[in-house]
């Protein structure tokens, strides 16, 4: 059963109670608490705010003897929670417990008011697991969201593996002023094996963690886990955006994935079976502080619901490393999992191992449950155009093979009516295939040089998945699909999965299209893009994708950055309406600029006249890399 706890709700955001209380350090405290309420023989609970199931869910009250359980808000009376129905807070002091549990942060104001109604009684609260007061953002209100600007990263050093992880302050283009990350390193056992804070950057300065770094630091032995950061100072985004390289020490292992979608979900999708000669592992990273019991994970392919469990537990905050081959040892490629996760761990990692040593790490995505489908975007083709867009690059057909697979990214998607178009880079259409109106187990993947017979104008372009009302009318707006790039020279590959937006146009539907900053439409754009080391080259793929006619061309400038957060050049590019760039920064800027941004540079590519899509990876002579950009 998944825990009986809401983490996000796409109306309002994340649930900042989660996040309290599954904070790492939250979790000796409320053991503590715990303790004290068994000791202290009969309870009566005040749940002002209805927090307490959730609370349960993580820290079960199984031994505390509760005499009663009361409400503030009469909607709440007559709800049951373990045999007992809740009454009105009025008839508390008809209570005659010796312990009071108010079951809330910042309680102070209840205590007060509950002074008369409590006999005596001593008063404890989820304040006893408050972080100290110089980690919070928000000083007035404990369960702001800004208090828990938090992620995972999946972090590893073994076996010549490395990752490294870049970000930048960019909380400080929201008003945020100073502060500084706190980060725990938990080994693959769950155990914290390192721990230090780091001061933010000057504005938008880049961060830089390397596992290698951290190991030498702190003499730490080989480890593949998690890695947890808090943001303290962080204002305008909750969200701890980073992107991820895993790199080796031979120059053939390289691939990047990118943040963790900090909120734990009950299932999710696009996590592909290996074909023959690979090996697909799933990186399970326990998100909770206590461990996950053997059987609540499963897996099944896609429109099958028999359901293969995890009969072993995963112990807090561990890392556990499962193989899709003996899981489902019948699933080849292109068929495609679900996870039923249930809300244990943030959006997972997998890695593909080949036979010949080669490896490429990515991540699934969020199955929804909680939409249905939408009657009437297929008849709004004439308002909305194209509609909802899923761009994604067609690499270099000379060299490259690119590939899409459709996946089924929520509950209520029996069918998936979907088509491909391809542009060159000047944005002509190259080709077009219908997928028909795909059942929910069908899995195809199709190569675009396929469509293509090998060839595009330019030698590149993109390739974007739209619905095709023609096929199908079940649409529900959260289509996705996983893309994967096979370098012909080298026998290396890269995947990324995303979901579809609608751009660039005025008109707006259901939020549509995105806007980081204020209201919808998001008509600019404003993304990261990590530079990485020698002697990998950084390379970038911009999409311009339009849902209808936009401008001409882009407005686009590239703009190099220093560690500082200073620029250091600037290149100014146009892309054709409906088209797409793919460049190099060793081919953009010069040796002396490159220089004179330092180590650990970093690029911002900004446009305000309209919204692009973005991809980056490092390329090498033995290995590539790729996956999508995030904007901030």
């Amino acid at each position: 059963m998944p825990l009986n706890m809401e983490t996000f709700n796409n109306a309002v955001g994340g649930n900042a109670f989660y996040k309290a209380v599954t904070h790492p350090l939250a979790a000796e405290p409320a053991r503590m608490l715990l303790a004290k309420l068994k000791a202290s023989g009969p309870v009566a609970i005040y749940d002002p705010h209805n927090l307490l199931a959730a609370f349960d869910a993580l820290f079960p009250l199984d031994r505390t003897e509760i005499a009663g359980l009361f409400v503030q808000d009469v909607s709440h009376i007559g709800r049951s929670f373990r045999g007992h129905r809740t009454q009105s807070v009025a008839e508390l002091s008809q209570c005659r417990a010796g312990t009071v549990l108010i079951a809330a942060f910042d309680a102070g104001p209840a205590a007060v008011h509950l002074r008369d109604a409590v006999n005596g009684a001593s008063l404890l609260s989820f304040d006893a697991l408050r972080l100290p007061d110089d980690m919070l953002s928000d000083r007035t209100r404990y369960l702001s969201n800004l208090n828990f600007a938090t992620n995972f990263a999946f972090f590893r050093d073994a076996d010549g593996h490395h990752t490294r992880l870049v970000t930048i302050n960019y909380w400080s283009g929201y008003g945020g002023k100073g502060g500084y990350i706190w980060f725990t390193l938990f080994n693959d056992g769950g155990h914290a094996i390192a721990e230090w804070k780091e001061i933010l950057p000057t504005a938008n300065g880049s961060i830089v963690v390397d596992s290698k770094e951290v190991r030498a630091r702190f003499g730490l032995a080989p480890f593949t886990g998690q890695l947890f950061m808090h943001v303290v100072g962080a204002a305008g985004h909750d969200i701890v955006k980073y992107a991820l390289d895993t790199y080796g020490d031979s120059s053939d292992v390289l691939s990047c994935t990118h943040d963790a979608n900090s909120w734990p979900a009950d299932v999710y999708a696009g996590l592909p079976a290996p074909e023959e000669g690979e090996d697909v592992v799933l990186w399970v990273q326990n998100s909770h502080p206590h461990p996950i019991p053997a059987g609540e994970i499963g897996f099944n392919l896609m429109g099958d619901d028999r359901v293969a469990h995890l009969h072993e537990p995963v112990g807090a905050f561990a890392t556990k490393s499962l193989r899709v081959s003996q899981l489902l040892p019948a699933a080849r490629w292109p068929q495609q999992l679900e996870i039923r996760a249930g809300k244990h761990f943030v959006r997972p990692r997998y890695e593909i191992l080949r036979k010949n040593g080669r490896r490429r790490i990515a991540h699934p995505n969020v199955e929804r449950s909680d939409l249905k489908l939408d009657r009437e975007l297929p008849g709004l083709g004439a308002v909305l155009g194209k509609g909802f867009i899923l761009p994604a690059p067609v690499l270099p057909v000379e060299r490259f093979r690119s590939l899409v697979l459709p996946t089924p990214m929520s509950t209520v998607q029996a069918h998936l009516p979907v088509k491909l178009l391809i542009y060159d880079s000047a944005g002509r259409k190259a080709a077009e295939h219908s997928f028909g109106n795909l059942r929910r187990n069908e899995s195809i993947a199709l190569a675009a040089n396929e469509v293509l017979n090998g060839r595009i104008d330019g030698g590149y372009g993109h390739m974007e998945l739209v619905y095709d009302f023609e096929a199908g009318q079940e649409a529900d707006g959260w289509l996705h699909a996983l893309f994967r790039y096979e370098d012909l020279e080298t026998g290396h590959a890269a995947e990324t999965s995303f979901g579809a937006h609608m751009f660039n146009m005025l008109v707006t539907y259901k939020g549509e299209p995105q806007s980081y900053k204020g209201p919808p439409p998001g008509l600019s754009t404003r993304l990261f893009l990590r530079v990485g080391p020698a002697p990998f080259d950084t390379m970038c793929h911009l999409v311009y994708p339009v849902s209808r006619p936009w401008h001409e061309t882009s407005d686009t400038a590239l703009m190099l950055m220093s560690s500082q957060g200073q620029e250091a050049a600037r290149r100014n590019v146009r892309i054709p309406c409906g088209g797409s760039l793919l460049w190099r920064l060793n081919e953009t800027f010069t040796e002396a600029e490159r220089t004179q941004a330092g180590a650990d540079a970093y690029v911002v590519v900004r446009d305000t006249t309209c919204r692009l899509f973005g991809y980056h990876g490092l390329i090498g002579e033995r290995a590539f890399s790729l996956d999508h950009m995030f904007g901030f």
